[in-house]
C-alpha cells in the first residue's frame, strides 16, 4: 500500500516535467526573430519589407519585445513630428479653418486685425506685438508655429490645445491678415483691382496701403479674395525661403 503514493508522486513529477517542456516550446517557438537571417530569401534576411503605403501600428524596442502589442506611442510621436515639419499647401479651406481657430485662441489678445489690440488687452492685459511690424512680417512661418506650440513671453503654450495641423492653419491665416493690410495692388484679384480703380485716387491708395483698425480685415470680410491673394503670396514667400 505504501508503494501507491510513491508511484503517484513519481507520476506527478513526470507530468510536471512534461508541462515545463511544453511551456519552453511555447517560449522558444521555431520562428525568425527580427534581424535574423534566412536562406529562404534572396537577400538572406528573414524580415520582409512592408508593402507600399503600409501604416505602422507599433515600432521601436517596446514593439519588438511585445509582439507589437506595445510601441504605438512611438508611431503617434512620429506622426506628430511629421505634421510639425510639413506645412500643408495654402488654400481656401486651410484659411477658413485658420480663421476659425484664430478667432477662438488668438483673437482675445491679438485682435481681429492682428494689431495686438484685442478685447482682453483693452482690459489691462499686456499687449502682444502687432503682426504688421516689419520684424514679424519678415519672420518665417516656423516662428509662428513654434510660438503657438511653446508660448512666448506672457503667452502660454498652446501645444496641448491646438493640433499641429491647426497650428499651420493659424499661421496661414496670420499671413492673410498681414497681406490684407500690406497687399501690393498687383497681387489683388482682378475684380478687386477693377473696383479699386473705380474709386477716387486717394481712397484707392488708402484702401490698399493703409491699415484701418476700425474695419474688418480683408481675410475676414472676403475669404475668397483673401484666399486667392494669400495663396499667391504664400507660394512666393516659400519659394524665396521666407517661409519654411
Amino acid at each position: 500500500m505504501k508503494r501507491v503514493p510513491a508511484l503517484a508522486l513519481l507520476l506527478g513529477l513526470g507530468l510536471l516535467g512534461g508541462c515545463e517542456r511544453l511551456m519552453r516550446d511555447m517560449y522558444e517557438q521555431p520562428r525568425y526573430d527580427p534581424g535574423e537571417g534566412s536562406p529562404l530569401f534572396a537577400n538572406g534576411k528573414a524580415s520582409r519589407t512592408p508593402p507600399p503605403q503600409s501604416v505602422p501600428y507599433s515600432m521601436g524596442d517596446p514593439a519588438a519585445i511585445s509582439s507589437g502589442r506595445r510601441g504605438w506611442e512611438a508611431v503617434a510621436e512620429r506622426q506628430v513630428a511629421s505634421l510639425a515639419e510639413t506645412p500643408p499647401p495654402v488654400n481656401r479651406a486651410l484659411l477658413l479653418r485658420g480663421r476659425e481657430r484664430y478667432e477662438i485662441y488668438c483673437l482675445p489678445c491679438h485682435s481681429p486685425l492682428g494689431d495686438g489690440d484685442g478685447p482682453i488687452v483693452r482690459h489691462g492685459f499686456p499687449a502682444p506685438p502687432s503682426y504688421h511690424e516689419p520684424r514679424l512680417r519678415a519672420a518665417p512661418d516656423r516662428h509662428f508655429y513654434d510660438v503657438i506650440t511653446h508660448g512666448y513671453g506672457v503667452m502660454y503654450a498652446y501645444g496641448d490645445r491646438v493640433e499641429p495641423a491647426d497650428r499651420w492653419a493659424i499661421v496661414a491665416y496670420i499671413r492673410a491678415l498681414q497681406l490684407s493690410q500690406h497687399a501690393p495692388f498687383a497681387a489683388l484679384p482682378p475684380d478687386l483691382q477693377a473696383s479699386l480703380r473705380a474709386l477716387p485716387a486717394a481712397s484707392a491708395t488708402a484702401s490698399v496701403s493703409k491699415p484701418h483698425a476700425s474695419a474688418p480685415p480683408a481675410a475676414a470680410s472676403a475669404p475668397g479674395a483673401a484666399a486667392s491673394a494669400s495663396e499667391r503670396a504664400a507660394s512666393g514667400a516659400r519659394a524665396n525661403g521666407e517661409g519654411r
